[in-house]
This record gives C-alpha cells, structure tokens and sequence, in this order.
C-alpha cells in the first residue's frame, strides 16, 4: 500500500536520485504538476519530516537480512568466526590478496565492506535531511521538536561511530547536501566522536524513556552515547551514561519465563528472550534499540533474514556414515526431517573454536546448553536411501570412524557447532527453512552492562567490572567470576557468549584497540601500544591472532584459499570509487593500502 509516509520515504530518496543525473532532455525537465516534489513543503510537514526518520530504520535494519547478509562481514574480520565457503574462490579469507580499495567491496560472493560505508553515508543524509529542515514544521511545543531532533542525532552518530571504528578518520557531513559535492575532507576520527557526545547528550535530555518499538528511546541513546564515551576514553563518562539505563527504571535483564514460549518446559529463559515473537511485545524489557521485520507487513524484509542459510552449517551434504554412505539430506518430509528442526545451511559463517569451546567455561551456562546450543552430534543420521543397508541411519553424527578417518571432506563448512537460539527462525514461506523474518535486537541491556564492566575496568575497578559481568552471567546460571580474573579479555569473552550475531564484532575489537593505543595501559596479553604505529601493531590483530584458529595459522579451503590476515586490517579500506568521486579534494586512504601515500593531513576542527 503506498501510503502517506511511503511518499515521504519517495521524496527523501528523490533528494538524492537528481545528484546522479548527469545528463536528459529538457522536455524531462518540466515540471508534472501532479508530482511535482519541493522539499521545503515536504518537509514543513511534521509528518514529511518523520519520514526521514523512518528512512532511517529502514537503513538500519538491513545489517541482519538478506543473503550473505553484511553482518556477516562484521563477525569473520574477529576471533569469532571466519568465511566459511569453500566451494568458490572470492570470499573474504585470503584478507592480504583480496581486501583492496579497488576490489569487490560490497557483494555476497565477497563481502559487504562497501555496503558499511555506502549505508552509512545514507544513514547520515536522512538524518541530515531531518536535522537541517528541523525548523520547518510547526510543533506543539519545544518537547516535540526536540524529540524528533533527538531521534535524528541518535541515528547520524550510530552511523558515525560505526564508520570511525570501521574505516577510521572520514568526512564528517553535518547538514543536508542538495546538489553535487565533489571536495569531501576527511576529518580526525577524534573531533567526528565528540561532536556526536555532544548530540547525543542533546538527545538523552529530550529523547523518551518509552517510544514505539523499533524507534529512538532513551535508553538507546544512552547506550549509544556509552560506546561513543569510551571510544573517546572517558570512562567515567561511559559509567555515568551507562548508569542512565542500567538505573532508568524501564529496562530491566529478562530474568524469567516470558512470552509466547513460557509455558514450555523444555526450554528456558535465553531461548524466550530470542524468540522472534517475543522480542518486541511490552513484557520484554531487555530490548533498548530493535529493528523490525514481520512477514505479511508493508516494508518488511523479502525473504527476511535467511540466517539459517548463512550461519548454519552445510550439515546435509559431504557427510558420510562409517560404513561411506552419504549419511544426511535435506529433504521435507521424510521420516527423520532434520531441516526443519536446523533450518538448509551452507555455512558461510564458520565460527571459531574460540567461540564454539573455548569461551565456554561454566557447564551450566544455559546458553551453551542442549536444545539452546546444537552440537553437530545432535544430528541424525537422514539419509531414507540408506534405510534398511546401513546400520549408522537413525543414529547420531560422529566426525570419525574407528579408524580415526573423518566422515566429512570439508570441516570448515559442513562439520561446527551453533547457537541455535539465536539463528532458529521460523520461515513459513519455505519448505526448506533458511531463516524468515524477524525483529533483532541492536542494543540489549546485558550489552550495558558489559559496556559499563569494560568502563570499570579501565578504570581498574574490577570489582564492580565483575559485579557487573556477573549480573549477565546469573541470569544465564553460571557461577561469579572473581574480581582478580576481570580485564579486558575476559570481558570480550562475556560478550562473545551473550552476543553473538548481535554486536558488531569487528567495531567493537577496534574500539578496543584504540583505547589500547591512545591511553598505553597494558593489554591481557602484557604488551602496550600506540597510535602513532596503530596500523602496524595494535591489540585487535593480536586478539584475532591469539583466538581465530584460521587466520595465519596455514588453513585452506578447499580450492586451496589460505585464511591470512594483517595488522592493518584494524581499519578496512576506504572505497577506491568514493575517492575517485572526490575530484576537488582529498578523502584519505587507510595505511596498509594502495593510496595510503597519497594523504593529506585530516581536519582538527569541525566543518564550517
């Protein structure tokens, strides 16, 4: 249905459509009085100005969805999981040979670094858009007003804090472009941080504590601004802004049986508070900042999430029994119909032995337990053609035979363990399930509290780091970890079990090592570091090298493509197109990449 606010969400985009028209005929020129757009009456329009606002979420959402969806790029530049196709040459493994400016940068067959970077910048134009026209409409009072504004702040920093973990110093835009613009800056990552504290700080006085689901809320903005506080090094800062939410009163950790799955007894806690029909309902009072997608809604997501397709293992292909049947498949409806219980992976995010074993350190943790957590073991042996000649059918995977051969030509993409609370979806419209639509969350309020455990911890508190850790790891039955087993490390474990597929992982190591490097504290591992040989030696590649047992470790795939990676992948490359677009300045390479020679000092100030 193309209602009011799909014409707004039209004319946004038409804002940015005519900056790519290069050349038409005058007669295309005249006006058509029926549709004729102006953006000062569009957006005089409270409602019009909303839509900018809804353009956003739409932006935001698209980091879950869809095929070799851009999340997974986030998980496998870690330590907890790598590209796991092995069927074709492309993917992001080799790192050295194939993570250039001037590659595929923003494809599924490859990887979705360009789409960061393009997504982000159009996050920030409809922000700007909102921002810049904010004075237009006609408001109730100054509440209203600033509400929206608020909003629009919320969602340009999400992006900006992103793009300066992600890629570094960028151009900073801070009001609506409206017609072509070809001398775009770079600015220091530093000054781009603390404009988007002061907005931020802006928006949590006039922000609501309680919004409809999948807007801006108080709590949101909080979060946002903790991450941003730490970014820029001020922990107390980031306690005081995560303490705005852990103590606001409207979010509190799910703690109990809720929702729609409450009542069975087979299941727990961590799986109601993944459910997709669970997540947004009024009872779930984790969620701080979610995005929403519903099969049969306007706007949702075609094909929703497909995360059983990408993050499920290829169970049901190149897996034999002991006796050398093909031993799985993936048909509906056969007597024991396992893709419909695991959903038709092909495993193209392969998680780590850091993230499968090694994290796991309390046998009670419920979110590594059975049913929460599918062990390859769980699986049965399928296959009807080997029905009444194979004696293994009906029993359960087993990786070798007696003779210690493996059962399986390609461990990398057939043969890993998974959380399967996280990635089971149901998906009605498909007989092979590959994952449907789904809210997810973007900020949860167990994420606070670690942010806040991390704030304590580089203050050396880590007394109240573990209290705050611990408050995680209660609700998921495990025992306290003692304060003298607290830093940095540890942490990054918790959130690597609490937050798999939600955080963005590769954002959050490089925060990391940045604060590493601007303030010399020593690391986990004893070493210290410095911004100045950032690129050449910081934490993030040493985390990565210590816990990814792919990367420099001499695996290949199976058309011989070898897992490497290199210290200055701690920043991706800037796009080489969005350089060459930049004819009238320079916007900066990152070191470790062609261009990088070509630099000109990044501004110190923010953008007249």
């Amino acid at each position: 249905m193309f209602n009011q606010t799909s014409k707004y969400i039209l004319a946004i985009g038409l804002l940015g459509a005519g900056m790519a028209i290069t050349s038409c005929k005058e007669t295309w020129l005249k006006p058509e009085p029926l549709s004729f757009y102006e953006p000062d009456l569009t957006f005089k329009d409270l409602g019009g100005l909303k839509a900018t606002l809804v353009a956003c979420e739409r932006n935001l959402r698209m980091e879950w969805y869809g095929d070799a969806m851009p999340m997974i790029t986030e998980s496998i530049f870690s330590d907890i999981a790598v590209e796991g196709t092995t069927d074709k040459s492309g993917p992001a493994q080799n790192l050295n040979l194939l993570i250039t400016p001037d590659a595929q940068l923003n494809h599924i067959d490859y990887n979705r670094i360009g789409w960061y970077w393009l997504e982000g910048y159009k996050g920030i134009k409809y922000a700007n858009t909102a921002i810049s026209r904010i004075d237009l409409p006609t408001y109730k009072n100054e509440q209203e007003k600033n509400e929206l504004l608020g909003a629009a702040y919320f969602h340009r920093a999400a992006r900006y804090y992103r793009l300066t973990q992600q890629f570094g110093d960028v151009p900073l835009i801070l009001s609506e472009i409206n017609g072509p613009k070809l001398d775009f800056q770079t600015t220091k990552r530093e000054v781009i941080l603390k404009k988007m504290k002061e907005d931020l700080e802006f928006a949590e006085q006039w922000v609501p504590a309680v919004t409809d689901k999948g807007t801006v809320n108080k709590g949101s903005v909080s979060h946002l601004l903790t991450k941003v506080n730490l970014a820029l090094g001020l922990f107390d800062d980031a306690i005081k802004s995560a303490t705005n939410v852990i103590d606001g009163g409207t979010h509190k950790l799910m703690t109990a049986r809720f929702g729609a799955t409450a009542n069975d007894a087979s299941r727990n806690v961590i799986w109601d508070l993944h459910r997709p029909q669970n997540k947004a309902i009024a009872a779930n009072t984790e969620g701080l900042m979610l995005v929403i997608d519903r099969l049969n809604i306007e706007g949702n997501v075609e094909g929703g999430m497909l995360i059983m397709r990408n993050a499920v293992p290829f169970w049901f292909n190149n897996i034999n029994t002991p006796n050398g049947n093909r031993g799985t498949i993936d048909t509906y409806g056969i007597e024991i119909d396992q893709v419909v219980k695991f959903g038709r992976g092909i495993g193209r995010l392969r998680p780590t032995d850091y993230s499968q074993n090694q994290i796991w350190d309390d046998k009670n943790d419920l979110r590594h337990a059975p049913g929460n957590w599918t062990r390859m073991e769980d699986i049965l042996y399928n296959n009807p053609a080997i029905k009444d000649k194979d004696s293994f059918y009906g029993k359960n995977l087993q990786l070798k035979n007696a003779e210690g051969v493996v059962l399986t030509i390609d461990t990398i993409r057939c043969w890993f363990d998974w959380p399967n609370y996280k990635l089971f979806i149901e998906d009605p419209t498909r007989v092979q399930p590959q994952g449907g639509n789904s809210d997810w969350y973007v900020f949860r309020l167990a994420e606070t509290y670690l942010l806040r455990a991390e704030a304590y911890a580089w203050k050396g508190d880590m007394a109240k780091a573990a209290d705050d850790v611990n408050t995680v790891r209660a609700r998921a039955n495990c025992a306290p970890l003692a304060a003298g087993k607290i830093n940095i490390g540890t942490i990054l474990d918790e959130r690597a079990r609490e937050l798999y597929f939600e955080e963005p992982r590769k954002t959050e190591l490089t925060r990391i090592a940045y604060i590493f490097a601007q303030t010399g504290k020593p690391a986990p591992n004893g070493k210290t570091y410095s911004l100045d040989k950032f690129s050449d030696d910081n934490y993030f590649y040493d985390r990565v090298m210590e816990k990814n047992d792919f990367y420099n470790k001499g695996v290949k795939t199976r058309h011989a493509d070898e897992y490497t990676m290199s210290p200055y992948h701690v920043l991706w490359p800037v796009p080489q197109s969005a350089i060459d677009g930049n004819t009238q300045a320079r916007i900066n390479q990152n070191k470790g990449y062609s261009g990088y020679e070509k630099n000109v000092p990044p501004l110190t100030e923010l953008p007249k």
